[in-house]
């Protein structure tokens, strides 16, 4: 039994036994100690003279996911992300073979393969956040299972994310997506698609996520502002009303119901995708600009200072606010320039 060797913030043990040897990582010299001990009384119990090398146990990716999501994703604010990507079917669709291979035999060579294959079908940033998750699976089982020494996705190098989108939203185009819609600014929203109008106006109004407004209870509605217990950063956050989306509420009987909105995610994204998909606006406009246009309006005709926004919008990074989410034109800038 060798000594715990330093490798950066943890160590590393060998234990050799005849002509078999195996080795662990350790976040202390004791914990390596003990494990080795331990391992070496097991190694002189399974000591098979025509073995050279220790036998894994199989564990394949698909099962080390499933187990990654019932112990640690669950509880993440991107577990739907998560459980779609680890459905079997999609899984298999995704992976092939890699899905049932042991992850003891997995390496950078077959992750590159993957990752080339996949960006053949789907965009980079696409590929870059299923990296990102799998990443995260390889490192639990190194660090928490304590089942490899090595991340085979952290040793491939992840597509470029593309640039942040910039994109305004238009009046013109305001007005041919409540027309695919089917609604009318200033009417009771009624029917499943005239409340994604709603919604995609009270977004443009108060910098509001899809996700957020779809998760508005009425018991978090106050006269002034909308209370969000969580958001996708994982605070809490207030989010000021002003006479525009107050307007918008009081279309609204949100007092005779649980949810505001009586959508959820899925059936939200079908009649988005569906309505925007008759338009000339198809894969032009994405529900998500309406937060870039938000901010920009916010700046314009409210004139909030960037650290007032950034509560208004729950950003931490003020940086991203302002170089991702604030979208003045040349000609914006220039008015404040020369106003009086």
């Amino acid at each position: 039994m060798q000594k715990p060797v330093k490798r950066g913030n943890a160590w590393r043990i060998q234990v050799r036994y005849k002509n078999l040897r195996d080795s662990v990582t350790r976040d202390t010299v004791r914990e390596c100690e003990q494990w080795a001990a331990i391992r070496l009384l097991e190694m002189k119990a399974e000591y098979d003279p025509k073995k050279t090398q220790m036998q894994k146990p199989y564990f394949s990716f698909f099962v080390l996911c499933q187990k990654y999501y019932d112990e640690v994703g669950y509880k993440k604010r991107g577990k739907s992300f998560i459980k779609q990507q680890i459905k079997r079917e999609t899984f298999k669709n995704y992976f092939g073979e890699l899905a049932e291979k042991s992850i003891y035999e997995i390496k950078p060579i077959d992750v590159k393969k993957w990752r080339d294959k996949r960006l053949e079908k789907v965009a980079p940033g696409t590929v870059h956040r299923q990296m990102c998750l799998y990443t995260s699976v390889f490192n639990y089982a190194k660090n928490e299972l304590f089942l490899i020494e090595d991340n085979p996705f952290a040793q491939v190098t992840k597509p470029t994310k593309p640039p942040a989108r910039n994109r305004l939203i238009s009046h013109s185009e305001i007005e041919i997506i409540l027309k695919a819609l089917n609604y009318k600014i200033g009417t009771r929203p009624q029917t499943p698609r005239q409340y994604v109008a709603w919604t995609f106006l009270f977004a443009i109004e108060t910098a509001m996520r899809k996700g957020e407004i779809l998760g508005i209870t009425c018991n978090n509605i106050y006269p002034d502002y909308i209370h969000l217990p969580i958001t996708k950063n994982g605070d809490a956050r207030d989010v000021p009303l002003s006479k525009e989306a107050r307007d918008l509420l009081n279309l609204i009987p949100y007092m005779d119901r649980v949810k505001l909105i009586p959508h959820n995610s899925n059936s939200f994204r079908l009649i988005w995708q569906r309505a925007i998909g008759k338009t000339e606006l198809h894969n032009i406009v994405h529900f998500h600009d309406t937060r870039h246009e938000a901010i920009t309006r916010l700046v314009n005709k409210r004139k909030l200072p960037v650290e007032i926004l950034a509560k208004v919008t729950g950003h931490r990074d003020i940086k991203t606010l302002i170089n991702t989410y604030y979208n003045p034109t040349a000609s914006d800038i220039a008015k404040m320039m020369n106003a009086s």
